[in-house]
Formats: C-alpha cells, sequence, structure tokens
C-alpha cells in the first residue's frame, strides 16, 4: 500500500505542470470526440496522461493501466491504474478551476488508493485504507465527511443540470427538491468537496471507471460511501450516488429508486 501510495503521489506530481502548462492558454483548442454532442479533449489532456503513463512505465512495469485518452495496457500484476488526466475538460477549457486529475490503483474488485488533485489551486486530495488526507493552501489535514443530518439540510452537486436521461433527471429532481441546496458543474471537484465535509450527496449518470474510481478511493477514506442508485459496486461507472454518510446515502437512494421504478 505504501508503494501505491508513494507512485500515486509520482503520477499526480507529472501532470500537474503538462496541465497548468496549457491551463487559461489563450491559444487552447479543443478536438471534439464525440460529433454529436461536444466532449472536448485538449493537448492538456493527452499531455497528462503520457506523463503519467512514463511514470508508470518506469515504477510499476507490471501494473496494467485504463486511461480515457490511451485506452487500455494489459498487466500481469492484478493492479490496474484507472487515469483521467482532465476530469473536467469543459471547465478546463473555459478557465474554471474545477477540473482535476483522477488516479485510482487497485484490484478488479475496485480502487484501493485515490487521489484528486487540482494543480491550478494547488489541492491534493488523497485516499487509502487508514490514509485520508487534503494538501492545499492552508497546509496539510485530515479528510472526514460530514455527520448525519437530514436530507432537507442537505447540499447536493451534480455536474450536469440535465443529469442522464429524462427519467434520471425526474429522479435527481425528487431528491433535489428537498435538499437545502444543490450546485452544479463542478465535476471531480464535488467529490472531493464531499471527501472534505463540506457537502453531503453528489449525484449522477452515465459515468465511467476513470470518472469514479479515484473519487471512491477518496470518500470511502474520508468516512463516505459511493454505490450506484441501487446500492451496489460501481467503480466500473453508471449511475452514481456518492454520501457523507450511510443514512444520507439510503435516504437519498430510497427516493431514486422509486422513481426509476
Amino acid at each position: 500500500m505504501g508503494d501505491l501510495i508513494r507512485v500515486a503521489h509520482l503520477l499526480a506530481d507529472a501532470a500537474r505542470p503538462a496541465t497548468l502548462e496549457h491551463f487559461r492558454s489563450t491559444g487552447l483548442e479543443a478536438d471534439n470526440k464525440r460529433p454529436a454532442d461536444f466532449d472536448p479533449v485538449t493537448e492538456g489532456d493527452r499531455a497528462a496522461e503520457r506523463a503519467m503513463r512514463d511514470v508508470l512505465a518506469a515504477e510499476r512495469p507490471d501494473d496494467a493501466i485504463i486511461g480515457e485518452e490511451y485506452g487500455t495496457k494489459e498487466g500481469t500484476s492484478g493492479l490496474t491504474w484507472v487515469l483521467d488526466p482532465i476530469d473536467g475538460t469543459r471547465g478546463y477549457l473555459s478557465g474554471t478551476p474545477t477540473w482535476g486529475v483522477l488516479i485510482a490503483a487497485g484490484p478488479q474488485s475496485g480502487p484501493v488508493v485515490g487521489i484528486i488533485d487540482q494543480p491550478y489551486i494547488g489541492e491534493r486530495f488523497i485516499g487509502a485504507p487508514n490514509h485520508a488526507t487534503v494538501t492545499g493552501p492552508h497546509g496539510t489535514g485530515a479528510l472526514r465527511t460530514r455527520a448525519a443530518r437530514p436530507l432537507s439540510q442537505s447540499i447536493l452537486f451534480t455536474t450536469f443540470p440535465e443529469v442522464g436521461s429524462d427519467a434520471e433527471r425526474a429522479a435527481f429532481d425528487a431528491v433535489a427538491d428537498q435538499a437545502q441546496l444543490v450546485r452544479y458543474g463542478c465535476d471531480c471537484y464535488a467529490y472531493a468537496l464531499l471527501a472534505a465535509g463540506q457537502i453531503d450527496l453528489v449525484i449522477e449518470a452515465g459515468l465511467n471507471s476513470y470518472d469514479i474510481q479515484a473519487p471512491i478511493a477518496v470518500i470511502q477514506a474520508a468516512g463516505g460511501i459511493v454505490t450506484d442508485w441501487d446500492g451496489n459496486p460501481v467503480h466500473n461507472g453508471g449511475r452514481v450516488i456518492a454520501a457523507a454518510n450511510r443514512d444520507i446515502h439510503q435516504q437519498a437512494m430510497e427516493i431514486l429508486r422509486s422513481k426509476m421504478r
């Protein structure tokens, strides 16, 4: 575990300059990976993933890799690194500091180490068994999710107002109607805020494994819970509910499940 944490930090250290070189550049351009929609990728995304893959080639060549931009590399160790070099490329392209570098490692059953790194702010959230810390402008401190409280007092985040399908949006809205405050558009930074005890819930749909594996490891280490909308493991992606504690997770999940029947 100690070596996985060490290498995870090396990956985040390598990705920082690669992303910052292009962030808020007036000449930053994006290619669209999904012509029917707008799914941008920039040289910052590609450069950061290349930098992290170079570190893994040197430090842990037998491990597998799943990366958003360069696909899958098979391994023989039983461990897989799951990399999202810039989660929130739309925000990156727009100049908002809510994107992040996501790094996770673990066996097929799910991540055991995760990092959410925000290079521009200089914040790094890391989670592993018996290890949950944040380092940033205020120094280094422990991560701990919020204690249980009623859904009516909760803060809820999601990235896209439409959430997913019409049915998924209706289910999300049913939870949102009972929350005290609903916010949008923070991508992976919302999960970091949950681990840091700032908010109570993040609910999303249509995620990939590289979107959620790092947040799972960080939030679980901080005392929270992350599942699909039926309470099952979600490290392979799909509909996600991340919660500060089991009580509010159960409250929100019951509403989601009732609306999706």
